[in-house]
């Protein structure tokens, strides 16, 4: 799966990659969670576009948001049946800009984080479908998720799913919506190239929302992460015995 992300490129080079026609100015972000508001590139009348959408889609047959399962990622083997993205995988398909992501494997009995990122350290693109909710009183959300596959035999090691990452020179065909046939699609929803990704063990730090700097994404050695570890471990609180009065030999009422 994918539950965190980070977009550190500066605007005018996403924007020359992604080909889309606003000059959005935004800041570096570590720790993007689901919730929040990502950009997101798609194509209306030819041209392609940049918009926030709140990561986490509500498919348009949602009545009440508050009760229905916070959608981050859809599974490329299921996105063409399920009733969540069946219509958005062939009508709203879209791009997310992003320079690696985050995700944690069970080492000694705990979460260790990732910092996965393409070997090269260009920016890459994650497949998406998005959807706009509309709600009772004619308020209207914007939301999205990633598409996600099986992950490959180097990256299996780390999780067994991957999102799906479009490649530059498909950038065109995943965004194409004119006809509503997906067979051209199809063979992009993959796990990227055995290679392709490189990753590093990071700070437990990136387990707080609230924490999103450059620090971040700095490698750890086994030393810090063993320190991490023993800091989280419960500490033992060290049992007090209530002190009985003292006794002077002159006895006492009370």
């Amino acid at each position: 799966m994918c539950g965190r992300f980070v977009i550190t490129s500066a605007p005018a080079a996403l924007r020359q990659l992604f080909g889309y026609v606003e000059q959005p100015n935004f800041p570096p972000r570590y720790n993007v969670a689901p919730t929040q508001p990502i950009p997101v590139v798609w194509i209306e009348n030819g041209a392609r576009h940049f918009r926030l959408m709140r990561w986490g889609l509500l498919p348009g047959w949602v009545k009440d948001p508050k009760g229905f399962t916070l959608l981050i990622n859809a599974r490329s083997e299921t996105v063409l049946e399920k009733p969540a993205f069946k219509r958005a995988i062939r009508r709203r398909r879209g791009l997310i800009p992003a320079d690696g992501y985050y995700e944690w494997k069970m080492e000694d009995g705990r979460k260790q984080p990732f910092f996965i990122h393409r070997a090269d350290g260009a920016p890459l693109g994650f497949a998406a479908v998005f959807e706009t909710w509309a709600g009772p009183n004619g308020e209207e959300l914007d939301t999205v998720a990633i598409v996600t596959a099986a992950a490959g035999e180097d990256l299996a090691a780390l999780h067994d799913r991957v999102p799906v990452t479009i490649s530059p020179r498909d950038f065109e065909r995943w965004l194409d919506i004119r006809g509503d046939e997906v067979d051209a699609i199809l063979p992009l929803m993959t796990a990227p190239r055995i290679g392709e990704f490189a990753w590093h063990p990071v700070s437990t730090r990136v387990n707080r929302v609230a924490n999103d700097d450059d620090q971040l994404l700095l490698p750890i050695s086994a030393g810090e992460m063993a320190a991490e570890a023993e800091a989280a471990k419960p500490k033992k609180m060290a049992r007090k015995v209530a002190a009985g009065p003292a006794d002077d030999g002159q006895g006492s009422l009370f």
